[in-house]
């Protein structure tokens, strides 16, 4: 029986091992044959910098995307945070009364049909070029995941546990304490890993359009030098902190739900 769950345990690390390792070797193989075609001529520098030419570039400015990446950090930050809340108490109110999801669910759908880039400029012209108008538009690209994963959580908790729960003259918010909220934390986090990459993408749309610093800013000005080595570097920049972010996403819905950290 030990011999066995020990087998089981090395098979289990070996199959983690090799999901990381193929993901490495599909992106080594990519950047490797990148290179290779920029190298050789095949794909003009000018068009398609190769990956050391970005990686000098990023390397050169390094202090300038630090100094506006954090500018859009924020930005991404306090959107996201204010984006979760809303969505959070859109969803519990929806959840608690059917009148309001019947009259406000088709107009929330509504609402993200409108693409945001066509919402950006009239924030910029609304609100000016500061931070508030970037703020707005993450807020509205976050809460629509957020209020909609929450509320088919909160939907589709055990019924016969909720009778149960009456039946003992648990009050609502007893019920959703005890039942629906801790049932819905997998899409929480779910919609926490969407809402996050979109923050950070939203922030960087809302500068391209108005703003003094950030990333998108740092982006619309190399663009227009045909400095394309160092769009890519930003381009590069954002992915990484996306993936930070979703990654310490899944640090803390570990933390939060260790039940369901061996599945």
């Amino acid at each position: 029986m030990l011999r066995r769950s020990q087998n089981i345990t090395r098979r289990t690390n070996k199959d983690k091992n090799n999901s990381k390792l193929w993901p490495g070797l599909t992106i080594f193989l990519l950047l490797a044959i990148w290179q290779a075609a920029g190298s050789s001529g095949l794909i003009p520098k000018f068009m398609l910098p190769t990956p050391i030419d970005v990686a000098k570039a990023f390397a050169g400015d390094f202090p300038l995307l630090m100094s506006n990446a954090k500018v859009t950090l924020l930005e991404a930050f306090i959107g996201l945070v204010t984006g979760v809340t809303v969505g959070f108490v859109i969803a519990v109110l929806m959840d608690r009364f059917d009148k309001l999801y019947l009259a406000f669910y088709p107009l929330i759908v509504i609402s993200q049909t409108i693409p945001t880039v066509a919402i950006a400029p009239l924030l910029v012209l609304w609100f000016g070029y500061e931070m508030l108008p970037k703020v707005i538009l993450i807020v509205i690209s976050t809460f629509f995941p957020m209020t909609v994963s929450l509320l088919d959580g909160f939907r589709s908790a055990d019924k016969d546990m909720i009778n149960l729960m009456r039946s003992m003259g648990a009050s609502k918010m007893q019920i959703f304490r005890l039942i629906k909220f801790p049932g819905a934390l997998g899409q929480f986090f779910s919609s926490l890993r969407i809402a996050v990459s979109y923050a950070v993408v939203g922030a960087v749309i809302s500068e391209w359009l108005g703003g003094f610093q950030g990333l998108g800013v740092y982006m619309t000005r190399v663009k227009k030098g045909f400095l394309f080595d160092k769009m890519f570097a930003v381009i590069f920049l954002i992915s990484a902190i996306s993936l930070i972010l979703m990654w310490l996403i899944n640090m803390l819905q570990k933390k939060c739900m260790p039940w369901e950290a061996g599945k």
